[in-house]
């Protein structure tokens, strides 16, 4: 899961109440690991604690489909996103 270079963001659900979803967030670094709770409402604003710029971007992308999403018969909140941000990429 660690990349060699630049992050790897995982948001795997946990909880979803209503029109808010809350993820446990993991950034992977090629050296390091860290953790963040993301929470996440149909209307599009989310809360990360703690804030990283690039997760924040993620979870609100993921927020503002949410409804779009569950209108096409998908489900609301995606069980797991993984993705990578490398050099070039906003890392």
């Amino acid at each position: 899961m660690r990349p060699t270079v630049g992050a790897r963001y995982l948001l795997e659900l946990d909880s979803v109440d209503g029109t808010r979803a809350t993820y446990r967030c993991t950034i992977y670094l090629p050296d390091a690991e860290h953790t963040a709770t993301a929470i996440l409402d149909e209307a599009g604003s989310v809360e990360v604690t703690p804030t990283d710029e690039m997760l924040v971007m993620l979870a609100k992308l993921t927020a503002r489909g949410a409804a779009k999403r569950r209108e096409d018969g998908l489900p609301t909140w995606p069980q797991r996103l993984l993705r990578w941000r490398g050099p070039g990429r906003g890392e």
